[in-house]
């Protein structure tokens, strides 16, 4: 029994109990959502639920009455051994071995779609992750987006969402000037300017401008053609390093596009007949503050030329106009102002601030040798996707930048990431996935097949806890879709990982030399087959490779 059909049993308990007038509904009140959860002590039963106490005030009746209610039903029910009432009003329910057990058979019928649901269906999500500007190469920061990111996209669509994927790359303003500056003054020659990017890739990419168009320092204007080609060949270079690492793009949207199509001047100007824009000390501001910012925006400056904040009213809106129903953006550190920022962009423009989301990412600090390595853009000693990537290869790099949560300051021990030991939390979980292979071959070569199943067989100790592993794993990945937080699924297949590691000491799939193959040892190759699947679906949702042998 899955804690999804367990949930739909007790809801259905719940529902012929107020049906049958055991229970009464208040008026004006409803019945609140069933929810069942693994005890932290396996004591505790197999499932627990704190219905009862969610109900008291909508029944009127105290939770530990209302508990007693449900537990005459829930005992009746086939599949369920015992229920017991704890504390204020806790139903712990324990399933009998068989009806356990039946989850292998569950998962491993279900396959790749074990963990999916459709629960966002029909809702279009545009997540705009890493977008960093195209003056230099990904560094951590921005690494640590697009693992994330993409997890998180994953995620989405397997509870049924339409997700596209968005890179805003900042090609208007003032730093792609200053990019511009800084390969014209490699290519001649000369000292990086004073608000200029440093670094080797400043020069290789200026080498590169010139090989293309060797006349470009004669050109009228040397430095938009090194501008023009410059960006380009950046755009090129963050392009392939995604790609390389696992991560592609549905849309790579230009901010320059929007100020070459007009979009952001006629929609300034829509805002000023609104009356969303006033002008004040030389300069048009938006009225942010009517909408929870802490302070208005300058929109145009007093020098005439547009803030920052204009793109992002414009980018809004064609997200939008594009069908986005919801609308998150993953911003760095220093972005924490952009939360009420743009949810007043959304008001200004009539719509609903919930269709804005903002992640905020905190730090990534790469160590080796126990020493922080340093690293800064602009004094060209960045520290590079693919510096990560060469150090400890893409599996590695992506689960360990998706397995801790984004409100946290990270730091990654590159010496812990090359380690094959379960010390390493991605070697942990890839070798259970390879260990559930090699049982397979082995469970073939000594002729056990998966002709027999007897859910009640799988009585071990051991085998409880894998199985309530693997029966978590779907309520996992929704939370971590509702929470925004990929970093659950990589967490819980920890706790699978080694759950499956303990079956696997304590439980034969094949038989000793001296013994005939029984069904015993055919109902445990199905459990195995259902941890790998389970593993397999959750490496996915990260991005990581499952691989059958390490």
């Amino acid at each position: 029994m899955t804690p999804e059909e367990l949930t739909a049993v007790v809801s259905a308990c719940l529902r012929e109990a107020v049906t049958q007038g055991e229970l009464s509904l208040l008026e004006g009140t409803e019945l609140p959502d069933v929810k069942v959860e693994r005890p932290k002590n396996r004591d505790h039963g197999d499932w627990a639920t704190n219905i009862a106490m969610q109900l008291t005030n909508k029944v009127g009746k105290p939770p530990r009455e209302v508990a007693a209610v449900l537990q005459r039903r829930l005992q009746a029910h086939d599949g369920v051994a015992s229920v017991d009432i704890a504390g204020p009003g806790f139903l712990n329910i324990t399933l009998d071995t068989a009806a356990a057990g039946e989850l292998a058979r569950t998962v491993v019928e279900a396959g790749r779609d074990y963990g999916r649901s459709y629960s966002l269906a029909g809702t279009t999500i545009n997540l705009e992750f890493v977008s960093a500007n195209p003056t230099g190469p990904i560094h951590l920061g921005g690494t640590r987006w697009a693992a994330v990111g993409d997890s998180l996209a994953r995620v989405f669509q397997a509870q049924g969402a339409e997700v596209t994927r968005e890179y805003y790359f900042n090609d208007h303003g003032a730093q792609i000037d200053r990019f511009a500056s800084s390969l014209l003054a490699a290519a001649r020659h000369e000292p990086t300017p004073e608000d200029g990017y440093g670094g080797a890739y400043i020069a290789e990419i200026a080498d590169r401008v010139l090989a293309a168009n060797p006349d470009a320092l004669q050109a009228e204007d040397p430095q938009e053609a090194f501008r023009a080609a410059g960006v380009d060949f950046m755009f090129g270079d963050i392009k392939e390093s995604l790609r390389e690492f696992g991560v592609e793009f549905d849309v790579w949207f230009h901010e320059n596009s929007l100020f070459e199509d007009g979009a952001v001047e006629t929609l300034l100007e829509q805002l000023k007949s609104q009356d969303s824009l006033y002008f004040n000390d030389g300069a048009w501001w938006l009225r942010s503050t009517d909408h929870g910012d802490d302070k208005d925006r300058v929109v145009i400056k007093s020098d005439g030329n547009a803030a920052y904040i204009a793109g992002d009213i414009a980018y809004f809106k064609n997200k939008r106009d594009r069908g986005a129903d919801l609308c998150i953006y993953m911003l760095g550190a220093d972005h924490h102002g952009y939360v009420a920022r743009l949810k007043a962009v959304a008001a200004s423009l009539g719509d609903d601030p919930a269709k804005v989301e903002v992640m905020i990412g905190q730090m990534v600090n790469l160590v080796k040798d126990g020493v922080a390595v340093r690293m800064s853009k602009r004094a060209g000693t960045v520290v590079t996707m693919e510096d990560l990537v060469g150090a400890v290869g893409v599996d590695a790099a992506r689960y360990s930048l998706t397995r801790y949560s984004v409100d946290s300051n990270i730091d990654i021990d590159l010496d812990l990431l090359v380690k094959r030991s379960n010390e390493n939390p991605v070697f942990y979980v890839q070798y259970a996935h390879a260990r559930t292979c090699a049982v397979d071959r082995n469970a073939e070569a000594a002729g056990v097949t998966r002709d027999g199943f007897d859910a009640s067989l799988l009585s071990h100790e051991t085998e409880g806890e894998l199985l309530a592993a693997l029966g978590a794993y779907p309520s996992v990945v929704a939370e971590a879709a509702q929470l925004r937080e990929p970093h659950r699924v990589a967490r819980h297949l920890e706790v699978l990982a080694g759950a499956y590691h303990r079956w696997y000491a304590a439980c034969r799939v094949t038989p000793l030399a001296d013994e005939e193959v029984s069904d015993t040892h055919r109902t445990r190759l199905w459990l195995n087959d259902a941890t790998r699947q389970v593993l397999a679906n959750g490496l996915e949702l990260l991005g990581v490779s499952a691989p059958e042998r390490m």
